[in-house]
């Protein structure tokens, strides 16, 4: 028997296979249940008579969308012009092709948009979701927690952190590693543009700075905050040096905002490394292209997003532990020239 479009059918091959509708169905969807003698008995009919089960059917069988969400409550505009997204998708997606899943990218600004994307989420129309650059408003990991959809974060949630598995680098550790190279290069008064402050890299980079300084017997006040876009550290390193023009040194929280604060500092006619040291965070690509080129803490992005992905998995192929995941990496220093 075949379908009305010719293709051959389920129970066509049960029959050539010799097995029942039903051991046909459980071989091809895992072959759970199912002997050995009749598993290979229906891999030789899909394969003779080029049978392809409807995804449709199958996914009513299995509960499965073979679709992974990775969720990014930013604006599209960023996301599409900050490379540490295309880097965290390019990872992401590396890793679920080997599965045959598919990425379904899942952008919120907050308000009706966010709405959205969490009725999409709770129909189930993906297996699961990766979130990445999430801030304590939107309460990704509360509402995700509570529908029971297998998650990961990339980076810690800075509420509901106990409920859901994440990956992240130690932001604290960077931010005063960050500090420490300005400290020790002879820097006495060292600003930062931190990142947001409704976001956990942003506060815990921001928490390391100080514990560097404090450390040092430095002054901590020169603190203003970007929003991790080039504009974002332009517009904060401005309102730096209009506050503290005796700068010598800046940790900025992203190599974006760096570019930024060395656009501005350029056009004050302030050299660096010489008048102002500055060190980036994250090294992404353009830390190298910079004038000079950016000392940086370099943030394992694709690990993470690598890591998270497989996190995932695990949780969907049930192999992982009831209690969520915790990963934590270390980051990294990168000289160069900046500093």
């Amino acid at each position: 028997m075949t379908s009305v479009d010719g293709s051959p059918t389920l129970d066509e091959v049960a029959r050539v296979a010799g097995v029942s509708r039903a051991t046909a169905s459980r071989a091809i969807n895992g072959g759970h249940r199912v002997s050995p003698a009749a598993l290979a008995a229906v891999q030789r009919a899909v394969t003779s008579l080029g049978y392809s089960p409807n995804p449709a059917a199958r996914s009513l069988v299995t509960r499965r969308t073979g679709s992974v969400a990775v969720v990014v409550p930013e604006p599209d505009e960023r996301v599409f012009s900050d490379p540490f997204f295309a880097r965290t998708l390019r990872s992401v997606n590396r890793v679920l092709a080997e599965k045959d899943l598919q990425l379904v990218l899942l952008l919120a600004r907050p308000g009706e948009e966010e709405e959205r994307m969490l009725r999409y989420l709770r129909a189930r129309h993906v297996d699961g979701a990766i979130v990445v650059s999430h801030h304590r408003s939107d309460s990704l990991a509360d509402h995700l927690a509570g529908i029971a959809l297998p998650c990961v974060f990339v980076g810690r949630p800075l509420s509901s952190g106990d409920k859901v598995a994440y990956v992240d680098t130690d932001n604290v550790g960077g931010g005063r590693e960050a500090a420490t190279v300005l400290v020790e290069r002879g820097c006495r008064r060292i600003g930062t543009v931190a990142g947001p402050a409704d976001m956990s890299a942003g506060e815990d980079r921001l928490a390391g700075w100080r514990d560097a300084l404090a450390a040092a017997g430095l002054a901590t006040d020169a603190v203003e905050h970007g929003d991790f876009t080039e504009q974002g550290g332009a517009a904060a390193a401005e309102q730096l040096l209009d506050r503290h023009p005796d700068l010598d040194g800046l940790a900025v929280a992203s190599d974006l905002m760096a570019l930024g604060a060395l656009r501005v500092l350029a056009a004050h006619g302030r050299r660096v490394p010489d008048d102002v040291a500055v060190v980036g965070y994250d090294d992404i690509g353009l830390a190298e292209t910079t004038d000079p080129p950016l000392t940086t803490i370099r943030n394992p992005i694709g690990l993470m997003a690598e890591r998270a992905t497989r996190m995932l998995l695990e949780q969907l192929d049930g192999t992982s532990d009831a209690t969520p995941v915790r990963m934590v990496f270390p980051p990294a220093l990168v000289r160069r020239a900046s500093a």
